[in-house]
């Protein structure tokens, strides 16, 4: 070999030895890089395939993320920030922290998920935080807790240092009548507070790569002691879409800055197109409506629901009524409305306290052969408050966060409607209810929804009414005094008869503590108030997760225990994979039958069975059957059909985390 060839083999080998060296050194580095973990209702999303709402964004928690933080959490007990926070954690900033992310897909816009504190005197307070990504386009956000911190008794109030609402009711701090108690006990303040996450969605105005780092962070000289960030939801907006055709508010007069009040020209834009059978068209804007609009026959569409926003402030009416922006049907009493089709755009209230007269609601009235869908709903009192009787309305593909109350309650005869593929997180009562009031909710089904964090109450509660279904839904992370998933003859509703179905549910971290009651609820929790449950109730193919005390609750109120009960329940291929407590507990008279119902990780008794508290020799009021393929041990002989197991407050073990089965 020639010289200069032996100096060329030389170089070539050691340019070689270098590509490979730097390879491994790009695969170490690519391997110790952090990378995202995506998650659905802070689980792996392997665990709720096929259930909950399939949406747009990615959901980052940020107990995961990179931070200088501190992770608080995890913790169930209400009145603090991890109890509401999605999975029970978040991490908390003080000035000059962060907490990154990296993106796990193109992204273009962003939702984060926080809290900050509120004012001493109530009525919150604005922070600032910083976004940026991979150190650059550094953006900042004014974060504001003047839509969150509730205090005190139902319906609570924005004061930290108000007196008790009601000192005459029963409260468990001091498991008295502060007003019937003497001396009278020294009541802490503030006194329960509550509500207190909000969310914030920010376009980036450009679109980064999968791979890319956002950082938020807390400025050095913000005037919050401490930011609190639960989550990151991150996803690809779609450009503004036009509808062709369509009749355009602006050529009416409708403000697209939000200067001036857009409700007149809308409403002019409505008459336009009822008369010509054209739809409305929302462009790109912020408008502001202040008001209701009444909608009868039409159709209103937006360029997407981050294009497009509805904005108003709330107004009062009198000493103690308001009104604010809404769409909404005629009254029942006025014969409602029909053939309403909205979507495409954001509804952005103003209200800040809980006023149960009040007509506040995103959507309202009675919409028949309706639909809604697409819609972005927030910082109103209800999503959707639907007055029936009405009838073949479809709910679908919206997104539902922080309301005072319900995210959605079909009230009083409503019928034949579907709600379907809805996001609902951060309501300050149900997620979705059906309240059969007066008349009875009939052949309606709740399928395909995600309910995360309902701050008092239930995930989706079903009051009362007729062949009625609740499948394939994911629900995460009550707080209070409700559970999961809830069958209640409760609040002078209609009884219960035909089918009631539960299908395919899955529910993390549910079961919680009943507060006036000091037990734990389970995540599935059947109640028998105002009368018995004697529909044909079959449970088939739930999965109940992580459960705080009990999976399943069956229970009738003691002053009534004697009198209504739940007769007949059927559970068919269900899993429970922790329980704080028992797999089912029974305080009520009736029965249930088990087949395939697999349980493991249970803390205490499989089966917790007082029955009506009558404690007869014969055994319990409520009798169970084996119909086969109970696996787990949790359903032996002995404990069929009505062995008492009664223990009224067993000792909690928390569960481990859930893993695929």
């Amino acid at each position: 070999m020639s010289p200069s060839r032996a100096r060329t083999a030389v170089r070539a080998t050691a340019l070689a030895c270098a590509l490979v060296c730097l390879g491994t050194a790009f695969s170490t580095a690519a391997a110790s890089a952090p990378q995202p973990v995506v998650t659905r209702a802070a689980l792996d999303p392997a665990l709720v395939a096929g259930r909950g709402a399939q949406v747009a964004f990615d959901e980052q928690e940020a107990e995961n993320a990179t931070t200088d933080g501190r992770v608080i959490g995890p913790d169930r007990t209400p009145y603090t920030l991890p109890s509401e926070a999605s999975g029970r954690k978040a991490v908390r900033l003080t000035p000059g922290q962060y907490v990154e992310f990296v993106l796990p897909r193109a992204t273009n816009a962003l939702t984060v998920r926080y809290s900050i504190p509120d004012a001493p005197e109530g009525g919150g307070i604005t922070a600032p935080l910083d976004v940026s990504v991979d150190g650059r386009h550094r953006r900042t956000m004014t974060l504001t807790s003047q839509y969150s911190w509730l205090y005190n008794q139902y319906p609570f109030t924005n004061d930290p240092q108000a007196d008790l609402l009601h000192p005459d009711w029963w409260i468990t701090e001091c498991a008295c009548v502060p007003a019937g108690t003497t001396p009278a006990p020294q009541i802490s303040k503030p006194f329960r507070p509550t509500h207190f996450y909000d969310e914030q969605r920010l376009h980036l105005g450009r679109t980064y790569r999968s791979g890319e780092r956002v950082r938020l962070t807390m400025p050095v000289d913000s005037h919050a002691a401490w930011t609190v960030i639960d989550l990151l939801d991150t996803e690809l907006v779609a450009p503004p879409r036009a509808v062709p055709g369509g009749i355009d508010v602006r050529a009416f007069g409708a403000d697209p800055h939000g200067r001036r009040d857009a409700a007149p020209a809308i409403e002019r834009a409505i008459a336009v197109a009822r008369r010509t059978d054209r739809p409305v068209y929302l462009p790109p804007g912020t408008y502001r409506v202040d008001r209701h609009i009444v909608v009868d026959d039409v159709t209103l569409t937006g360029a997407g629901n981050w294009h497009t926003v509805l904005k108003g402030r709330e107004i009062p009416l009198d000493g103690s009524h308001h009104t604010g922006v809404g769409l909404y049907g005629r009254s029942a009493e006025q014969g409602g409305s029909r053939n309403v089709h909205l979507s495409g755009f954001a509804i952005e209230g103003d209200v800040r306290e809980r006023i149960d007269d009040d007509q506040v609601n995103a959507i309202g009235g009675a919409l028949s052969d309706s639909t809604v869908s697409g819609l972005y709903l927030h910082h109103t009192k209800v999503g959707l408050w639907f007055d029936g009787p009405m009838t073949n309305t479809r709910i679908t593909d919206n997104v539902i966060a922080d309301q005072i109350a319900d995210g959605l309650n079909f009230h009083t005869g409503v019928t034949d409607s579907l709600v379907h593929n809805n996001f609902v997180r951060n309501t300050g009562d149900d997620g979705l209810a059906m309240w059969s009031q007066h008349t009875a909710d009939t052949n309606n089904v709740f399928s395909g929804n995600t309910v995360q964090s309902p701050t008092l109450a239930n995930g989706i509660a079903i009051y009362g009414g007729r062949d009625n279904t609740v499948s394939g839904n994911l629900v995460a992370d009550p707080v209070r005094e409700g559970s999961a998933l809830h069958a209640g003859s409760r609040f002078g509703a209609e009884p219960f008869t035909g089918r009631l179905r539960f299908t395919d549910n899955t529910t993390a971290r549910a079961g919680t503590l009943e507060l006036n009651w000091r037990i734990g609820l389970g995540a599935l929790w059947l109640y028998a108030l105002d009368g018995g449950i004697d529909a044909d109730v079959r449970v088939t193919g739930d999965h109940y997760l992580d459960s705080m005390y009990n999976a399943i609750m069956l229970v009738s109120d003691y002053g009534v225990k004697d009198r209504y009960g739940i007769p007949a329940v059927h559970f068919k291929d269900i899993r429970v994979d922790g329980t704080g407590t028992s797999v089912v507990s029974a305080r009520v008279k009736g029965s249930a039958t088990f087949e395939n119902v697999d349980a493991r990780n249970v803390g205490a008794v499989g089966v917790n069975n007082c029955g009506s508290f009558n404690f007869p020799p014969t055994g319990s009021e409520f009798s169970l059957t084996d119909l086969g393929g109970n696996d787990g041990g949790w359903l032996t002989d002995r404990l069929l059909p009505n062995t008492l197991t009664c223990e009224d407050r067993p000792p909690v073990v928390t569960p481990p985390a859930p893993s695929p089965w």
